[in-house]
């Protein structure tokens, strides 16, 4: 753990840090909008089918008044569920006396009506163009426009999988660059996609490199400041700041393809300023690069105003440092090696089942944003807004009354604002919204915490692939959490039920896990085997190696 000491004596919270922090938060505002941007970009818009009396030019009457147009509408368009036009069937011919004055329902028959053999009409007064209108993912359709969103959501299942273990063989700053020109290309390619499986295919790419980002800023972050908490917390910020952003933007820009290409070209300019981001001069040192771990920690003492600490630093004094440490890597890093471990794989299973259950029960209750009013933009604000305080609380908790009570307190308190749900009546509308916002912002308040425990619990050697694991349980259950929402048929409070419970549960399993406030970051297996056997009191307190200059 010599790392911790070397890194204060270049400065573990200066200018370098400073800028690193905003360099890496601020794509994580524009990551968030991509996350989101389907609220906006695949919403369904009024509908009704194209008819010749209405929408054929040539073919239409003079229609000198708003009634000549309701009257038009009303014999060629059947009422649909909600008592509006139709979204998906029409007259096959004009139903002329259903405009008589005892004209009613039996009038009709479905026999008369049949499908939007020739389009269907968008009302385009909120959004001029989306997905669903431009690819009409409506009808018989509709089931495409959610399989989008599955998709996207798979990509980053499928990018955590892959991006954890590159990082921790290929480097986490490397990692970073390319995803960063993969966003910006994917996604300005989706932007202007002919077609919906075309459109499908480069935003599963975005999303497999969202992953990345997502997993790559939190190791950086964490592998480069002595203030950990501080700098997870502002990454945590980040993604309520783009939930406000994405709200701004979509508000700005009703048409889907160009919100989309407004929140993919930033990323260019992210990819540009990466070069000058430091690679992990821990995961260098651990993994033996001990010359550009050397070049990197001098660089940060010049940033830093500590040129002289970084004169100082040689190879030699690095092997003295972490003699240990590069002894005890033997083996690469690997899956296999997490999950062999007896005490990591207890850890894994632990945090992976924290992860699962913010992306099952935070992406669920996404969903059903909509009942809590119908302003879309309005909401996704809210939620942004909502969720700023609740990550300040989450700061202070995880400072001061450590990891473990605050990982499981936020997971059972979205538990029990969830359940609770359950007992409320449908009348009591502004209880429900204010209990579903509480369990939201508590959810969120669960990512900080499981992203700053995940990076705690694991050695440098394995950081990025237990959070790739993290990543990859998050992920799956984003992906199962609105499938839940097909048990309502069998009643209301089944789905409410699911999604309480499991946060519930994986609160209690987190008080499993042990603390790690206020301890160095581990860099090896050794190093873990030694704060458990501190803990139980089996050996005497370790001392941390001191290095002098």
């Amino acid at each position: 753990m010599a790392f911790t000491e070397l890194l204060e004596q270049v400065g573990g919270l200066g200018r370098f840090q400073v800028l690193q922090m905003v360099a890496l938060v601020v794509p994580i505002m524009w990551l968030t909008v991509h996350n989101m941007i389907e609220n906006f970009s695949g919403a369904v818009p009024a509908h009704r089918c194209w008819v010749p009396l209405l929408d054929n030019n040539s073919a239409q009457p003079a229609i000198s008044s708003a009634w000549d147009r309701e009257a038009l509408l009303a014999v060629s368009i059947p009422p649909g569920p909600a008592q509006g036009p139709h979204p998906c069937r029409r007259f096959r011919q004009p139903q002329w006396q259903l405009l008589g004055a005892n004209a009613t329902a039996t009038n009709w028959s479905e026999a008369a009506t049949e499908p939007c053999v020739d389009g269907w009409v968008y009302d385009r007064s909120i959004f001029t163009s989306t997905i669903v209108a431009q690819w009409d993912l409506v009808c018989d359709s509709q089931a495409l426009r959610p399989m989008s969103q599955s998709i996207y959501l798979s990509g980053i299942l499928v990018g955590a999988a892959v991006c954890g273990q590159s990082a921790d063989r290929f480097g986490r700053r490397l990692m970073l660059t390319w995803n960063y020109l993969q966003v910006a290309v994917a996604g300005t390619v989706a932007s202007f996609a002919p077609t919906f499986p075309v459109y499908c295919l480069f935003r599963f790419l975005v999303a497999f490199a969202v992953a990345g980002i997502m997993m790559n800023t939190c190791t950086l972050l964490m592998e480069w400041t002595s203030a950990r908490v501080l700098a997870m917390t502002l990454n945590a910020l980040g993604f309520s700041f783009g939930q406000v952003l994405t709200g701004v933007l979509a508000y700005g820009l009703r048409d889907w393809a160009r919100l989309q290409l407004v929140v993919s070209i930033p990323f260019f300019l992210c990819f540009l300023y990466s070069w000058w981001l430091a690679e992990s001069a821990r995961w260098l040192l651990i993994t033996g690069k001990l010359e550009r771990g050397l070049r990197e920690l001098r660089r940060v003492a010049a940033f830093n105003k500590k040129g002289g600490m970084g004169s100082v630093l040689t190879i030699e004094v690095l092997l003295t440092a972490m003699r240990e440490e590069l002894s005890a890597v033997r083996e690469p890093a690997s899956l296999g090696t997490l999950l062999r471990t007896p005490g990591l794989r207890l850890h894994a299973c632990i945090s992976a089942l924290c992860w699962f259950a913010f992306g099952f029960s935070f992406y669920g209750l996404a969903l059903d944003l909509q009942a809590l009013g119908s302003n879309l933009f309005l909401l996704q604000g809210l939620l942004g807004v909502a969720d700023v305080p609740g990550k300040m609380l989450t700061l202070l908790l995880l400072a001061k009354v450590g990891r473990r009570p605050t990982q499981a307190a936020a997971l059972v308190l979205a538990g029990l604002c969830i359940l609770a749900n359950m007992l409320v009546p449908l009348e009591l509308g502004v209880l429900r919204s204010a209990l579903a916002l509480l369990g939201l912002v508590s959810l969120g308040s669960t990512y900080t915490s499981v992203t700053i425990y995940s990076g705690e619990l694991f050695p440098t050697v394995l950081r990025m692939t237990a959070v790739g694991l993290g990543q990859m349980a998050a992920r799956a259950g984003a992906i199962l959490g609105p499938l839940v929402r097909l048990l309502g048929v069998f009643g209301s409070w089944l789905p409410l039920l699911a999604y309480g419970a499991v946060p519930l549960l994986s609160g209690l399993a987190a008080l499993l896990l042990p603390e790690t406030r206020g301890l160095p970051l581990p860099d090896t297996l050794q190093d873990i085997q030694m704060v458990k056997k501190a803990a139980k009191g089996t050996q005497e307190p370790q001392v941390l190696k001191s290095t002098h200059f």
